[in-house]
């Protein structure tokens, strides 16, 4: 089993930065894809940034330029550097580790993008 606990959120000013951050309970980014995804009010939840088992990485096109995925092995940690946020970016934020067996979410992390 797998536990996912996201962070970082928090209320952002138009082109201001945000770092999240989730944290693996395990060693487990030589096995699983990494992938951030996000959600807003009354929306499906959209597919953000991936980081593979090989360490390639890739965006949506919405983000593309602005987010980075990154992750550190000694920390079992997993983040999410955005910069210049708009207020479309407003969103909950899930991590997600998968491979071919198994899938795990974390439980999300509000940001709000807002003057």
């Amino acid at each position: 089993q797998v536990q996912l606990v996201e962070s970082g959120g928090g209320l952002v000013q138009p082109g201001g930065p945000l770092k999240l951050s989730c944290a693996a309970s395990g060693t487990i980014f030589s096995t699983y894809n990494m992938r951030w995804y996000r959600q807003a009010p009354g929306k499906q939840r959209d597919f953000v940034a991936v980081i593979s088992k090989g360490g390639s990485t890739g965006y949506a096109a919405s983000v593309k330029g602005r987010f980075t995925v990154s992750r550190d092995h000694a920390k079992n940690t997993f983040y999410l550097q955005m910069n210049n946020l708009k207020p479309e970016d407003t969103a909950v934020y899930y991590c997600n580790a998968q491979n071919t067996i198994a899938e795990y979410w974390g439980q999300g992390t509000q940001v709000t993008v807002s003057l």
